[in-house]
């Protein structure tokens, strides 16, 4: 017969931590799910037929986020903004993002996609400025709000360290048709500034491996626990000198 003796506030400690380790364990098995939800959505609107901004705001944000979305109109090259940020090589660029002028009046932002930083400036790069009517295709993205610690913009070099659309709104005095950015598809010729293209499906997915840590650490917790008593004389067979 096995004689157990839990010492009370050990004990009590244990639990607490052993039900905080299985609420992780079991929040990441959630996010697992909402992740796998999310890249499914993803991969299934990359690879929709096309829709106009109005099939795009008839969606909302959320549901139109990674759709193709075609425009027509103007682009407002003398409002380029530059987004600094770094490339998939982990190199400095910036990324240009311009307002499109379309036929009824509204207004979207366009990121045409980056340039390294010697060709920030538009005159380094002639000819890389649509003129005229475009007719543009590009995956609807709702940006990140700036963090905490983004720095401020560089508004004489117009230079912002996030996709701040409200901020950028306000510098231009332009009202977008949404809070929303269409990223440029790519263009056929490798020579061409902005490059487009940069849309990013590849979502990492670790929640599954962060799970089992934490149930690992739960039940290496109940061992602990266990050897704990054994050690101080309170766990053991009954016919063992068990301490009161």
């Amino acid at each position: 017969m096995i004689r157990f003796r839990p010492l009370a506030g050990f004990t009590l400690l244990c639990l607490a931590l052993f039900a905080m380790l299985v609420g992780l364990g079991a929040w990441q098995l959630q996010r697992l799910q909402w992740k796998r939800a999310l890249i499914a959505q993803m991969s299934r609107n990359m690879t929709a037929p096309p829709i106009d901004l109005d099939g795009a705001l008839a969606l909302g944000s959320d549901r139109a986020q990674y759709r193709r979305v075609v425009i027509d109109g103007r682009f407002e090259n003398s409002k380029e903004a530059y987004v600094f940020t770094t490339g998939a090589n982990g190199a400095p660029v910036y990324h240009v993002l311009t307002p499109v002028l379309l036929d009824d009046g509204r207004t979207m932002m366009v990121d045409r996609g980056y340039v390294p930083p010697p060709l920030r400036e538009p005159d380094s790069r002639p000819g890389s400025e649509p003129r005229g009517l475009q007719h543009v295709i590009g995956v609807w993205r709702t940006p990140d709000r700036p963090g905490l610690f983004t720095p401020l913009p560089d508004l004489l070099h117009r230079i912002w360290f996030a996709r701040d659309l409200s901020s950028i709104e306000h510098v231009d005095h332009v009202r977008l048709a949404a809070p929303a950015i269409l990223e440029a598809a790519a263009t056929s010729n490798e020579r061409t500034w902005p490059r487009g293209g940069q849309t990013r499906v590849d979502l990492p997915n670790d929640h599954l491996q962060y799970a089992l840590t934490w149930f690992l650490l739960a039940g290496a917790l109940v061992v602990v626990y266990f050897t704990y008593h054994r050690t101080r004389g309170r766990l053991g067979r009954a016919t063992e000198n068990l301490l009161p």
